[in-house]
């Protein structure tokens, strides 16, 4: 018992450990997913093209429904919300399970299923995300996070996919299976929860209006405008380089496919390392220069990658990375929590999703077309040369982040 309350203060209280394990097994669940749903796909078609719509279906429903959810959970129950999302999530995972196991599926109807269960997700992660400044104080806010971030990576990254790759091996319908059953957990879980009492939303305006407020704000507000902006304009060079990952680990450091997902491995391990340096971190440097530091290191990293041909180096460098990509993105949640109001958490945390897949989305395209003209290193020079400019020119702008506690409190 010592060891949980170490590992989970009391002061954080009983209902944050209840969504936290809620958390913890839907993750897994989607990390088995992660490796299982492209694994299905190819082995009921060798089209390339339909393989390739199992990666679409999974990144296009932030895009589209992202800022529909974000209303939503600002208008409705949150935990409502999230229990009928993983219930949608379970009777698409009965059909295929159902499927599978009567030799049934086709490769539409697992398309349709992946994009059915991804939708759903969208529902579910953005509501969760709203759910924690419900439950903690505001001064552990960074610890709580950590400790989601912390299932997020050993789960969802590190241990999910090998085992849907195992599961997968060991036949099609069993890593659905543990998934339906993880579903099934995190549901139960979380229906221990009781959320404190919230403001009744207005529901009479209309969508578009409810969105449009959740812009506004994300603007007017310093620290969360410099944050999205920086995350939309940081996924762009990221995604450019690691568009063509696959390729940089085969063509430039010699790796096939398990040095291929060793890279992810090892990224995962580093962010471990970034758990349990976070609490020291965060207690001696402020948000600003944590965030500072960490646009610097991801800058470096593009550049390292881009000169380098030894994989023991890139592994190394993805080390670090790991690391730096866990404290990023344990410290932007917790300044965009305690800086947004409760009444429009969903909402400007759909305004980040949205930054985070546009960036991808457009800077997997650049990487794409750099990557067929120039070589599979230019997508990394382009990401170091972006990346190094955007840091000059937001360098002063993230002071407003140091600050961002106290506009919290202003601004709600």
């Amino acid at each position: 018992m010592r060891l949980v309350d170490r590992a989970l203060p009391p002061r954080l209280g009983v209902p944050f450990r209840w969504l936290l394990g809620s958390s913890w097994s839907t993750n897994l669940g989607d990390g088995i997913a992660a490796a299982a749903g492209p694994l299905l796909v190819a082995a009921l078609t060798d089209e390339p093209f339909l393989v390739s719509m199992a990666a679409l279906l999974r990144w296009a429903p932030p895009m589209v429904f992202g800022l529909y959810a974000g209303v939503l959970s600002d208008r409705h129950d949150r935990r409502r919300i999230v229990l009928v999302a993983n219930a949608v999530r379970l009777l698409v995972l009965a059909g295929l399970v159902a499927a599978l196991a009567t030799d049934r599926l086709t490769v539409a109807g697992a398309l349709a299923g992946l994009g059915l269960l991804a939708t759903a997700e969208v529902f579910a992660d953005n509501t969760t995300a709203t759910l924690t400044p419900m439950l903690v104080p505001r001064a552990d806010l960074a610890i709580a996070n950590a400790r989601v971030q912390t299932g997020f990576l050993t789960l969802n990254q590190l241990a999910g996919p090998p085992i849907g790759a195992a599961l997968f091996a060991a036949g099609y319908v069993w890593p659905f299976v543990a998934e339906t059953i993880l579903v099934c957990a995190g549901l139960l879980l979380l229906s221990r929860l009781v959320l404190p009492p919230a403001t009744a939303p207005n529901r009479e305006r209309g969508v578009l209006r409810d969105i449009r407020e959740g812009f506004a704000w994300t603007i007017r507000h310093a620290a969360v405008r410099t944050l999205v902006l920086t995350i939309l304009i940081f996924n762009v060079t990221f995604g450019a380089a690691w568009s063509v990952l696959v390729l940089y680990a085969s063509e430039r450091l010699g790796l096939g496919a398990l040095g291929f997902g060793l890279l992810t491995t090892v990224s995962a391990v580093g962010g471990l390392l970034g758990t349990g340096l976070y609490g020291w971190i965060t207690a001696r440097v402020s948000l600003g220069n944590v965030m500072r530091a960490g646009l610097i290191i991801e800058t470096l990293t593009h550049l390292a990658l881009a000169v380098t041909t030894a994989a023991p180096v890139a592994l190394a460098i993805f080390f670090v990375f790991g690391a730096h990509a866990f404290i990023w993105g344990t410290t932007s949640v917790t300044v965009r929590q305690r800086a947004v109001p409760d009444a429009l958490q969903g909402r400007v945390t759909s305004v980040n999703t949205i930054s985070v897949y546009g960036g991808l989305v457009a800077g997997s395209a650049v990487g794409g077309v750099l990557a067929t003209h120039f070589g599979v290193t230019a997508p990394f020079w382009f990401a170091f040369a972006g990346s190094a400019v955007f840091v000059v020119l937001l360098w002063r702008s993230l002071t407003s982040i140091a600050h961002a506690d106290s506009d919290a409190a202003t601004a709600s």
